[in-house]
């Protein structure tokens, strides 16, 4: 093992080269012999009366697969010190109790002990999970000097980058995305680099209509700024702010929609300054999670290949791309969001949370009667494993033994 010598206030942002010290512990926590035995079945199984087929696509992503890694070889690095993460590491709650049972701690949310995150010293080390962190949370942790282990995701920093030049250039960022994810207050607050530049969050076509109605007739901004008023900038002024516009998106919000806010937006400010200007009042660049599409066309495709009765998606309840996946399938067939094989009560009955819901319910009649095909699929922050346990689950359900399966 190296030497335990980092000063503190150092800022990691490649591991500590002990890839291969944690590749054993990481298969074994969350590798699935069930999903390779799939995989290599040409993405199908046959259990009883069940048809199973799993989405090409689906499951850890390379961000998150770096983010865990980074926190095993973290812990690998520091045996002796004390290890925080600023908040969920990804949004799986298997994955952040395993965080736990290492004795990383958590800075914020659900997790978190309010009385360890506020004695945090310049001898602790920090993990930056893989949303990456606000520009002032940044700020606060340096100064206090902490060692921190950056995990932010690539196609995060892709975004960033765009926000960060939209505001140099005096362009307000309009940003499809959910105002209170990790994300999307980290890529908002790059705005802060630059004096007067500003931003608004969208969630969906809906409120992008509202922006572009406001753009093109104006209205009584009190009513705009209210409805709005926890999605923008401080000082942000709809009659000043709405002329310059360069969108982005949190990268796992619905492929398509963003595109579509985006040809909105350019269709809005096209009539209003014309061909000649808008190049000087709008820019968009395609900051589209390659994961997050990957994985939302391989749900398009299994859905139009096979004639899926149900689709199960698996993965955190508040996990974004995974919600997403479900209504996704939602426009073709009946969808269940689960987060474990826990879920699956019995052949009649299931514990899901539906899209836009809180809190979690029990659907009865979930199965058809006879033969019934379902789809499979998971978010990218769902470990194999778990995949593998609603498929043993499945077998469970009609008294096979998955073992003989395999």
């Amino acid at each position: 093992m190296q030497e335990n010598n980092q000063k503190t206030g150092q800022l990691f942002r490649r591991g500590f080269g002990l890839k291969d010290k944690v590749a054993g512990t990481l298969d074994q926590a969350y590798s699935s012999k069930i999903v390779d035995h799939i995989r290599e079945n040409n993405n199908e199984i046959h259990l009883g009366r069940f048809t199973i087929y799993l989405a090409r696509e689906f499951g850890f992503c390379y961000g998150v697969d770096r983010a865990i890694e980074y926190a095993y070889q973290t812990r690998k690095q520091f045996p002796d010190k004390r290890i925080f993460l600023t908040g969920e590491l990804i949004h799986n709650p298997h994955v952040n109790e395993k965080m736990l049972a290492m004795d990383i701690k958590f800075l914020t949310g659900g997790y978190a002990d309010e009385l360890e995150a506020a004695s945090l010293t310049s001898d602790d080390v920090v993990v930056l999970p893989a949303f990456g962190v606000s520009v002032d949370e940044l700020a606060r942790l340096r100064k206090i000097g902490c060692i921190l282990v950056d995990t932010t995701c690539g196609s995060v920093l892709n975004v960033w980058k765009r926000v960060h030049n939209y505001a140099k250039d005096g362009f307000t960022s309009i940003i499809h995305g959910k105002w209170n994810h990790e994300e999307t207050r980290a890529t908002s607050s790059q705005t802060q680099n630059y004096e007067n530049s500003h931003y608004i969050v969208v969630l969906d076509m809906q409120e992008a209509e509202m922006v572009c109605d406001y753009i093109t007739n104006g209205g009584d901004k009190d009513l705009f700024l209210r409805y709005f008023k926890n999605a923008v900038s401080p000082g942000f002024d709809p009659d000043i702010h709405l002329d310059q516009l360069g969108c982005a998106n949190q990268t796992t919000m619905l492929s398509g929609e963003s595109l579509r806010i985006a040809g909105r937006v350019k269709q809005t400010l096209l009539q209003k300054f014309g061909e000649n200007q808008i190049d000087y009042q709008f820019r968009t660049f395609d900051t589209i999670c390659s994961a997050t599409q990957d994985r939302q066309d391989a749900v398009a495709a299994i859905l139009e290949e096979f004639p899926i009765d149900v689709m199960i998606v698996i993965g955190g309840y508040n996990s974004s791309n995974t919600t997403h996946l479900v209504e996704i399938s939602e426009h073709s067939t009946r969808a269940f969001h689960v987060d474990d094989a826990n879920c699956l009560l019995s052949q009649r009955e299931i514990r899901h949370q539906p899209v836009n819901a809180h809190e979690m319910q029990i659907s009865n009649n979930w199965l058809p009667s006879g033969e019934v095909v379902i789809g499979l699929t998971a978010g990218a922050s769902t470990p194999n494993n778990k995949i593998g346990e609603i498929v043993a689950r499945l077998a469970q359900l009609q008294n096979i033994k998955i073992e003989e399966i395999l």
